[in-house]
């Protein structure tokens, strides 16, 4: 087979047809990403996405390149109101949330301060919050974002797009919201449909600046748990399927592809994401429950394309580098099999993954394309 780019490995394989290697991606957390610029002699680059209150899939192309994963991630500027921020470190994102980092083992993470949606029992007093407008995005950017990356195959969104369980969760809580989808809450729903109507308009309006050249929407909400489903079937049947077809039918319409990021245990809304027309699940963490990739291939091959794999829950930390190329080599040989797969971490790499064994993923792939050393 002759050699594609980059964009052509990322559409043949969620073409589900035989790419000529099975197309990869990354991402990690920031710590993992200030090593790597680091052991690359990178300036640290800013692409936070405050005004989210997230960081984009990748956090720095740059090292996308350098370790020569296929897909760039590209949003538009944030233009709208100042983004505030407070003595503790923490910022208050375009959602109303407010979020500090917190120190953990190994890094840290940013975590809710307060709970801004949580006292309100009506949808009048939902309907009074000053929610985000789609006009506070530089739209007009994205041709020339994307026309850094010629032969990049180019993703936009992110995991906080839809997002209606965490999202919310950020300003609601954790428990409420898992009250509020079982009893349906009016209050819940509201904000559920004022993140829906955000982000078609968000994503319409990229996918229209792309002018057909984004290959890819990332999107995302967290259905599973370790061990099993956050929620019912049935509740996803009736809250979130309409929704999920809605963005994808519209994504689509652009002649684009989406992949749904979904931690934990989603094994049982495999088929309900495939009726809903999701081209691509990406996380795929092994040890969860039913998340095997090899038997999520075998089971849906075909169907839904698998966007992960790669054991970020403590193998990739303990992991051989013989270890490590073997399963990478496994994991391009059968579940690439056929396209259908786009080799990646079962999450953002972990801050106390050993950086060479983070190198070692990546010198495993460029090995199997013909390449002796990363760039």
């Amino acid at each position: 087979m002759a050699s594609l780019t980059p964009r052509e490995r990322i559409q043949t394989a969620l073409a589900h047809c035989q790419p000529d290697f099975t197309p990869c991606d990354y991402y990690a957390t920031p710590e993992i990403q200030a090593a790597l610029q680091s052991y690359y002699g990178l300036t640290p680059e800013n692409r936070t996405g405050i005004a989210m209150g997230v960081s984009t899939p990748s956090g720095d192309n740059r090292l996308a390149e350098r370790l020569g994963a296929d897909i760039r991630y590209v949003n538009p500027p944030y233009v709208g109101p100042p983004v505030r921020t407070f003595d503790d470190g923490s910022t208050m994102n375009l959602w109303g949330i407010r979020r500090r980092p917190m120190p953990n083992e190994y890094g840290e993470y940013a975590e809710p301060v307060g709970a801004p949606y949580a006292a309100w029992t009506t949808v009048e007093e939902a309907a009074r919050f000053p929610w985000p407008d789609p006009d506070w995005f530089d739209y007009s950017a994205i041709p020339a974002l994307c026309a850094r990356y010629p032969d990049a195959a180019i993703a936009v969104g992110g995991t906080w797009v839809q997002d209606f369980i965490n999202g919310v969760a950020f300003g609601r809580g954790v428990e409420q919201v898992l009250l509020d989808i079982a009893a349906e809450d009016p209050v819940y729903l509201y904000i559920v449909e004022q993140r829906q109507r955000f982000f078609l308009a968000y994503v319409e309006r990229i996918l229209a600046a792309g002018q057909g050249r984004v290959d890819l929407v990332l999107c995302g909400d967290d259905f599973g748990s370790q061990r099993g489903l956050l929620i019912s079937p049935r509740s996803f049947d009736r809250l979130f399927a309409a929704k999920k077809r809605e963005l994808f039918d519209l994504v689509h319409a652009f002649g684009v592809r989406v992949s749904h990021h979904c931690c934990g245990s989603s094994r049982e809304l495999f088929p309900r994401f495939i009726a809903c027309g999701m081209d691509a699940v990406q996380t795929i963490q092994a040890q969860a429950a039913g998340m095997d990739p090899y038997a999520l291939k075998a089971e849906f091959a075909g169907r839904i394309a698998l966007h992960g794999g790669v054991d970020v829950q403590g193998w990739l930390q303990r992991a051989t580098r013989a270890e490590i190329e073997a399963e990478v080599n496994r994991l391009m040989d059968e579940v690439g099999d056929g396209g259908g797969y786009i080799l990646a971490p079962s999450h953002n790499i972990q801050p106390d993954a050993p950086l060479e064994n983070v190198l070692a993923v990546y010198e495993a792939v460029a090995r199997r394309r013909g390449k002796s050393v990363l760039r």
